[in-house]
């Protein structure tokens, strides 16, 4: 029998558990600190040098690539190593799936990634700690090297669209998976939200592992309201076998 194809939708409540806050949750950032937002708005940054020096500064203070996966990203490439064919869709910017071991081919960065920057001039592309160096002797709103042009982290900013490339491929595997398994969220920002929908629609299997209820608890095959670093590996594991 052909094992099922999983697909997981994973923000926020993934992470926690390796110590990267939730931007938007009750005690996060944005919560805290509401200007801190425009820090990471598209038409802010782009506008003001001083936001761009501002922004990079928290990029210094906040940048941490020696956190570690945690056990539900673990969990995700231990299913992937039984032979189950998985396809992550994460709506997290920190690159923990692929440091845990799973193929960057296997994870559809709907946000982006904070590890590397990109040109808005000429995009192009390079690691994070490399800019963060450059800030940390001295320039406070480093250019692009080969252009000269605004560099800015390689994550999607409020007041960007989302790639419509990565959009349509997290859509077509929704379509096509057997079970689509939604990790740590609320299912409340579209249209990431709406995979679920759309996999369930096409005869998926949905479920929800969240400790709030979501808009798409009544839809789901399935929902475990358990801590996610706990219930999502033994989900995982059931699948599996």
């Amino acid at each position: 029998m052909s094992k099922p194809l999983v697909a997981l939708l994973t923000v926020a409540g993934v992470s926690t558990d390796s110590g990267i806050p939730d931007y938007r949750g009750p005690n996060g950032l944005w919560r805290r600190d509401p200007d801190a937002e425009k820090l990471v708005t598209y038409a802010y940054y782009m506008g003001d040098p001083e936001i761009r020096r501002r922004s990079w500064r928290m990029r210094r203070a906040t940048f941490t690539p020696a956190v570690e996966p945690n056990a539900a990203h673990r969990a995700v490439v231990e299913l992937e190593r039984s032979g189950v064919p998985v396809r992550v869709i994460t709506q997290n910017v920190d690159g923990l799936h692929q440091l845990a071991g799973l193929p960057d081919r296997k994870v559809l960065e709907l946000h982006g990634t904070v590890r590397s920057v990109v040109c808005t001039e000429c995009r192009a592309r390079g690691p994070m700690e490399d800019v963060l160096a450059r800030v940390d002797a001295g320039e406070d709103d480093p250019p692009c090297l080969d252009c000269g042009g605004v560099l800015k982290p390689a994550t999607v900013m409020f007041g960007e669209h989302l790639d419509p490339v990565v959009l349509g491929e997290a859509a077509a595997i929704s379509k096509a998976c057997t079970v689509f398994v939604a990790a740590g969220t609320s299912l409340q920002v579209h249209p990431a939200a709406g995979l679920a929908g759309v996999a369930a629609d096409h005869g998926a299997r949905l479920v929800v592992v969240n400790a709030e209820p979501t808009p798409y608890d009544d839809l789901a095959d399935e929902v475990i309201r358990e801590p996610i670093g706990t219930s999502l590996p033994g989900l995982l594991r059931r699948i599996a076998s």
